[in-house]
């Protein structure tokens, strides 16, 4: 089928001349390497002679291209099209109410949510077909993506009885992108918007990421940072944005913005923000009309306020229900959202910063509009390698919290580490609230279902690790976190297993020799890099403001909770935050049975044991070694995780592109060196307070303390602008 505007024909064109390749890795998932199995490919061609496409309005060529696309270079083939239904072994896709009956009558299609799709072998005139089919038009297209994902995985299709919804409503990406092309904790290159030749130049990389979400199932994208810059919202940047969303609507996926708290003063002429201010309101109002009267489909506000600085409602003596219900009474008439931000703490916090969510937000449950969703992190602190998960996660029955994980590896590396990020956010999602008994899952909080808020909205969303690198994501292990990203947000209870193996699969190869050694370090490297930067629940030891490397000394920073010295609070007696009643009593944010779990050093699991309790050198742990030696074994240990993964790379080499070997190998040999300063510069630096000697196990640090001290670097990527 023809594209119906000339936009979209030159969003087809730009594709088919691409010159981007697989063996850089611009290509992601969707290469569609060609399937070498001429048994397979024999078995496909006679099942897939014909392809008849019912009208899903722009959609309808984004879906005919990927059909063309992906069955040319799999197979060297090009389906007809023949609408008459008499063929036979056709591929039939369309719209529930736009399918002939004799065709939907075969579906039973009743629980086929919004979004969701059916893929079915039907029986026609004693023929087999197959039908993809959905309610709307983006449904239809991930339908496609997972068929052609069978394909590339060489499945089984002959009889196909596939029913998937997405259990979470609101699935996006939040980039962290500045106007100026900066991207506040990005590590592969620039932002891929060029606000400068925005409108009227369409890169090819925004035609190519709208595909890459759409075909992982996420439906929204906010384009800028959360430090917001209200010029954003001023007319010549909204044209901008327009043209953005014109690109991204036939894939599906829905614009949103930051919306500085403070824009009615700076772009406004206003002389206050103050959200209960009728003035304001009405600015606010007239604002989104005209976002609205561009962007018909513009999904709404994404809004950090009173938090590192932030303008916000506190301001003014209002509360975060204020300023986020009056940010939803504007968007409401547009069936728009507000995301509001749960990532907040006081310039001074006398108790512990990782309370102060939790206390600013729980007390109003239940009062906010229907269409506001908390955005809360996967923990209290900010993105550690590992954090017991957020206490307000099942904590607010009657208001919807949307999950905020990291792609970008703020806290993990950079894009410079192998760190497979699906396992953490397993780890987060199965957490066990307790909220409503055992199995109250933080998986099911995010999704609605505990607390059966089936009529309310549901969220995630990940800050993008997306950048103009060619590969995407700077480390190409790092679109492993992207696409995982995407299937969680579509069905948080997969197994990270599960998502390593079909990434590998679509990005490297299908032999088991590659597959199974390096699915394995996958699964392994988020616990590796725990042990080589945070183990036993040591968390924000990292250097101040680039977050680059150890920096547990940093004590000379304005506000006490910049420092890593407030969070491991080590001394001659020992190291931890005492979080339990002797404490700052954080414990008391989570439910009764974790809460007496947490606060016994006994029963208090290891991994956790310096997030919740300051704990003597000597204390003996389970295995009989004392705190002292476990850190060093920990620390000892993730270095040699490292160097075993090295080696594991070493002998896939023969399966895979020689480019995509040694780009990986050289940032393996990067990971290493950075373990090995990690290891060194903490136990150095504890042992200042231990006074105790390493553990045999260690290697002793290459150098003295003042050597990891001394190092400096103040142009490390992704760094805050002015930051502090």
């Amino acid at each position: 089928m023809k594209p119906k505007n000339n936009f979209l024909l030159l969003v087809l064109v730009l594709f088919a001349f691409s010159g981007y390749g697989q063996k850089n890795g611009y290509d992601l998932w969707l290469s569609y390497k060609k399937i070498d199995n001429e048994t397979i490919v024999d078995q496909y061609k006679s099942q897939l002679k014909n392809v008849i496409i019912y009208d899903a309005g722009e959609t309808t060529a984004v879906i005919d291209f990927e059909l063309k696309t992906a069955l040319k270079k799999m197979m060297g083939v090009t389906l007809s099209k023949d609408n008459s239904l008499n063929t036979g072994n056709s591929l039939i896709i369309g719209k529930v109410n736009s399918l002939p009956n004799n065709i939907s009558k075969n579906l039973s299609l009743t629980n086929l949510s919004s979004d969701g799709f059916a893929i079915r072998t039907v029986r026609i005139n004693n023929q087999n077909n197959t039908v993809i089919t959905s309610p709307t038009n983006s449904g239809l297209l991930y339908g496609t993506f997972h068929f052609l994902n069978l394909l590339q995985q060489q499945e089984n299709i002959a009889q196909l009885d596939v029913l998937d919804n997405p259990k979470i409503d609101i699935r996006v990406l939040n980039h962290w992108d500045n106007l100026d092309r900066t991207v506040e904790r990005g590590y592969a290159g620039f932002s891929i918007w060029n606000w400068h030749t925005l409108p009227t130049y369409i890169d090819q990389r925004y035609i190519d990421y709208a595909r890459a979400n759409a075909s992982i199932g996420i439906n929204g994208t906010v384009l800028t940072n959360v430090n917001s810059n209200a010029l954003i919202l001023t007319p010549h940047y909204l044209e901008k944005v327009k043209a953005l969303a014109d690109v991204f609507r036939p894939y599906g996926i829905k614009v949103y913005l930051t919306a500085r708290f403070s824009a009615p003063i700076e772009i406004g002429g206003l002389e206050t923000a103050d959200p209960l201010d009728a003035k304001v309101i009405e600015w606010w109002k007239t604002k989104t009309a005209e976002i609205y009267s561009l962007i018909p489909d513009f999904g709404g506000f994404l809004v950090k306020a009173n938090s590192e600085g932030e303008p916000g409602p506190q301001n003014y003596g209002r509360t975060h229900l204020d300023g986020a219900n009056m940010m939803a009474s504007v968007l409401a008439p547009h069936k728009g959202i507000v995301m509001w931000r749960a990532f907040v703490y006081s310039e001074i916090d006398p108790t512990d910063r990782a309370k102060q969510a939790y206390s600013e937000f729980v007390p109003d449950d239940g009062q906010y509009l229907e269409n506001v969703l908390i955005q809360v992190k996967n923990g209290a602190i900010d993105f550690q390698p590992r954090e017991p998960f957020h206490p307000m996660f099942g904590a607010m029955p009657n208001t919807p919290l949307m999950m905020e994980f990291q792609i970008t590896k703020e806290y993990l590396g950079f894009a410079t580490h192998l760190v497979f990020l699906p396992k953490l956010f397993e780890e987060v999602l199965q957490s066990d609230t307790f909220q409503q008994g055992k199995g109250s899952t933080v998986a099911k909080v995010i999704n609605g279902s505990l607390h059966k808020n089936d009529d309310k909205l549901t969220g995630i969303a990940g800050v993008a690790n997306i950048g103009t690198d060619l590969n995407w994501t700077g480390h190409l292990f790092g679109q492993a976190d992207w696409y995982g990203f995407g299937r969680l947000a579509w069905n948080p209870n997969l197994e990270a297993e599960k998502i390593a193996d079909e990434w590998l699969r679509l990005t490297f190869t299908k032999d088991e020799e590659f597959i199974k050694p390096i699915k394995k370090i996958m699964l392994k490297s988020r616990e590796m890099v725990v042990n080589y930067m945070n183990p036993l629940g040591l968390h924000h030891i990292f250097d101040s403001g680039h977050h680059y490397g150890p920096g547990p000394w940093v004590s000379n920073l304005s506000r006490p909770e910049w420092n890593p010295v407030y969070y491991h609070k080590a001394d001659k007696f020992g190291v931890g935050f005492d979080r339990t009643k002797s404490g700052s009593n954080a414990v008391a944010q989570y439910a009764p049975e974790l809460a007496e779990k947490f606060r016994n050093i006994e029963t208090c699991p290891e991994e956790y044991l310096l997030w919740f309790h300051h704990v003597a050198w000597d204390y003996k742990l389970k295995n009989g070694r004392t705190l002292w030696d476990n850190l060093g074994i920990h620390y000892q240990k993730g270095v040699n995780q490292v160097s075993e993964m090295i080696e594991t790379w070493e002998k896939i080499k023969p399966y895979i592109d020689e480019n995509q070997y040694h780009e990986t190998a050289m940032r393996l040999q990067i990971q290493l060196k950075e373990a090995i300063w990690w290891k060194d510069a903490c136990m150095s630096y504890f042992q200042t307070f231990s006074k105790m000697d390493f553990p045999i196990e260690m290697e002793k640090p290459a150098h003295d303390l003042a050597y990891y001290k001394s190092l400096n670097f103040p142009f490390a990527p992704g760094i805050r602008p002015s930051w502090h």
